[in-house]
């Protein structure tokens, strides 16, 4: 399998390195944890001279030995190296139980510098302050982006390569794959098998045929308003029987995994969130169409799906506005700069055009105004929005987004 350098990462650990922190790299399955992690290791090679690397991979029978924490912390003191710099690297780390003691133990000792990656529903984000004692540094990888993918495949021509991104994804271990068949159905496998699989496991769920219509729910109204009471109502007429608070927690499950990210709504005027319903975007826009298949593809929402993931890829907290009833796809913020985006697919029409534009137009306030769609253009402004191709907005180098 071809492999490209996710630099945007790699650099991030790059700065981390020596730091007291736990650096902890999360994300949705098979979005490149594990090669990230190689290719950090391979650069300590090369520049550190005094570097002493301690690598387990729980996946490999040559560490059957050490799934349990006594014999890890046995395995890992043997190898310390007094003198040199000391990397503790643990892949898939929760296949130890209560891996926890020895990580905190190693790590109070101040002797190791210490990465850990694992499974999404076994090391969640709200996890770690409790998991850890020490600091820790959440390092979160997304799926390829669109540049990755254009660099993966050595692209020219963006209309097209956006064409070939919308339909492929962002889960480059499909790319081995000649046909369109089989790359979904690795992607297929990989929310069934990896994903869901991990949430029975970690919640125990009995009623599992219910988080999968939930699950399909969410795919099938991507982007589009959900509230918990809709889906429980939603399924009930569909013969499942759930309450509302078993659907939430099913959510809160499956957005934990980062098999979807929440996002909320909030009132631009008022300057407050509102708590009656939210959007849900999936981790790669591509599990919609390897499990639902592509027959009623809607472009708008996938595009939707993939500037809400990019978002967050640059750091972005992200929020859907609201303003005197019209909706703004997303209010990013990010430390002082904040900006707002709305995101289609034609706006060639006119009456289309002036629907996604409106909202823009009514917010007052002198933060910059973005409408990313299919346009095929140059980028260009209409008073004083920047309209602007979505797969040039995708390719760009977006820390200065808001002055470009």
């Amino acid at each position: 399998m071809k492999i490209i350098e996710r630099s945007t990462y790699l650099e991030k650990l790059k700065r981390l390195k020596g730091t007291p922190d736990i650096k902890v790299i999360t994300g949705v399955r098979r979005s490149g944890k594990s090669r990230l992690m190689e290719s950090y290791i391979e650069w300590l090679e090369n520049t550190d001279k005094d570097a002493n690397i301690i690598y387990i991979d729980y996946t490999s029978l040559q560490f059957e030995d050490l799934k349990e924490y006594h014999a890890l912390n046995k395995y890992v003191e043997e190898h310390y190296q007094w003198g040199k710099s000391n990397y503790l690297f643990a892949d898939e780390v929760q296949m130890c139980p209560q891996f926890e003691l020895t990580i905190n133990s190693l790590h109070s000792s101040g002797k190791y510098d210490i990465y850990v990656t694992g499974s999404n529903a076994f090391l969640l984000s709200s996890d770690l302050a409790t998991l850890f004692t020490g600091r820790t540094y959440e390092i979160e990888i997304f799926p390829f982006s669109f540049e990755e993918y254009v660099e993966y495949y050595q692209l020219e021509d963006m209309d097209k390569a956006f064409d070939r991104y919308i339909k492929d994804g962002g889960l480059s271990g499909s790319y081995v794959y000649r046909e369109q068949e089989e790359r979904y159905h690795y992607i297929e496998d990989v929310f069934d098998t990896l994903i869901i699989r991990d949430i029975r496991q970690k919640y125990k769920i009995r009623k599992t045929v219910l988080m999968d219509h939930i699950s399909d729910f969410l795919m099938d109204n991507v982007a589009n308003l959900s509230s918990i009471r809709q889906i429980a109502d939603t399924m009930t007429k569909n013969n499942d029987r759930i309450n509302h608070k078993t659907v939430g927690k099913y959510l809160e499950y499956l957005c934990n995994a980062f098999a979807f990210y929440k996002v909320r709504r909030y009132d631009i005027r008022g300057k407050k969130y509102l708590a009656s319903s939210d959007k849900y975007y999936l981790s790669d826009h591509a599990f919609r169409y390897a499990k639902l298949g592509t027959r009623n593809m809607d472009y708008g929402r996938m595009i939707e799906n993939i500037v809400a993931i990019e978002l967050m890829r640059r750091g972005y907290e992200i929020y859907t506005g609201v303003l005197y009833k019209k909706e703004i796809d997303f209010v990013a913020m990010k430390h002082d700069e904040k900006f707002y985006v709305q995101v289609s697919d034609d706006i060639s029409g006119e009456s289309t055009f002036k629907r996604e534009i409106t909202p823009l137009l009514q917010i007052k306030d002198a933060y910059p105004k973005i409408l990313i769609a299919r346009t095929r253009h140059e980028d260009y402004q209409y008073e004083g929005i920047k309209i602007v191709d979505v797969a040039n907005w995708l390719r760009k180098d977006q820390k200065t987004i808001s002055q470009k």
